[in-house]
């Protein structure tokens, strides 16, 4: 099926997707200076629509814990999770860092911490800086004018909005049978659509779509990281052409790995953030939601406001609805 089909003519227009062109950073319908792409569509109606069938007596935590040694992503060389004390209280006695004294710091057991991680590390999102075509990212923003020494000066996580949408589960093990899928596998519209009819749901403009492969069974084992099953580019379009406003998966990439692609060694992400303007959420656990199929939901998380930063940490909770 053509990405043509998938919705009315009058859905089609609030989609960015249907503006994309192939290997190409997509303008923005939201306005020359839009930084956040389909993200627009969450608006104090869609909030209100979602949390008024939300059943909040039972929460889900879709994140993972950091800790020393969790996988993570390392094919670049970016650092790991690390954590270290800056103040233990038995440190204080010796130290006396904030000068107050042996009977203070005997009295106050001071402890303090500092991390430092890739931004791209436990469940976090991707926004839309962070891939793109020929140095250019969503909305035609060039790293010749917007990339600083530092970071993007547009397009950062400080720019998402908490995000309260509906949230859908396509568990894509559970429909070949599987506890996770095999390596590699590629997700695809046959996969999406084979989920949709299985659950008995559909999708719908606005909705935070999440793929289950299976693969948070291997974590925290070494073997998470490694040829990834993952949506393919046919996939990313099938949901992008659907409406969605964020795309996640439980893997560590969204997308198969490695990519079959020879020259495009990340597909999904590219099409996703530059042509489609939908940014992804990554390493999202869905164990719990998939074990008592739940596949219809509130979707809440908000991302750490990381000003300019290519992604972001999230907390992102799942309800239940009522009706």
């Amino acid at each position: 099926m053509c990405m043509a089909c998938y919705v009315d003519a009058a859905t089609k227009d609030k989609i960015i997707a249907y503006n994309a062109a192939f290997h190409k950073v997509t303008r923005s319908p939201f306005g020359k200076d839009d930084q956040i792409g389909m993200l627009n569509l969450i608006d104090a109606e869609s909030r209100s629509a979602i949390l008024s069938r939300a059943d909040a007596s039972r929460v889900f935590d879709l994140s993972v814990d950091h800790f020393i040694g969790m996988p993570g992503w390392f094919g670049a060389g970016d650092q790991p999770y690390q954590i270290w004390m800056t103040h233990t209280p038995a440190g204080e006695i010796v130290d006396d860092s904030m000068k107050k004294g042996l009977e203070a710091n005997t009295l106050v057991a001071y402890s303090g911490d500092g991390i430092s991680m890739y931004t791209h590390c436990g469940t976090h999102i991707d926004t839309l800086n962070h891939f793109g075509y020929n140095g250019h990212i969503f909305n035609e923003f060039s790293a010749k004018e917007h990339l600083g020494s530092r970071h993007w000066n547009v397009a950062g996580p400080e720019h998402h909005p908490p995000v309260l949408a509906r949230g859908v589960l396509l568990d894509v093990a559970a429909l070949h049978n599987v506890d996770v899928l095999p390596p590699s596998h590629p997700v695809g519209a046959d996969d999406l659509s084979g989920c949709l009819k299985r659950q008995n749901i559909s999708l719908r403009l606005g909705d935070v779509v999440l793929i289950r492969t299976g693969q948070m069974r291997l974590w925290p084992d070494m073997a998470f990281v490694a040829n990834t099953p993952g949506l393919n580019r046919e996939g990313a379009e099938f949901l992008a052409g659907h409406g969605a406003i964020m795309v996640g998966a439980d893997n560590l990439t969204v997308e198969q790995t490695p990519a079959p692609d020879p020259v495009n060694f990340f597909p999904v992400h590219t099409y996703l953030l530059a042509e489609a303007g939908v940014p992804l959420l990554e390493m999202a656990y869905l164990e719990e939601l998939a074990a008592e199929r739940i596949y219809e939901f509130a979707f809440f998380g908000a991302c750490i406001k990381l000003r300019g930063a290519t992604g972001a940490p999230m907390r992102p909770v799942a309800m239940p609805l009522t009706r």
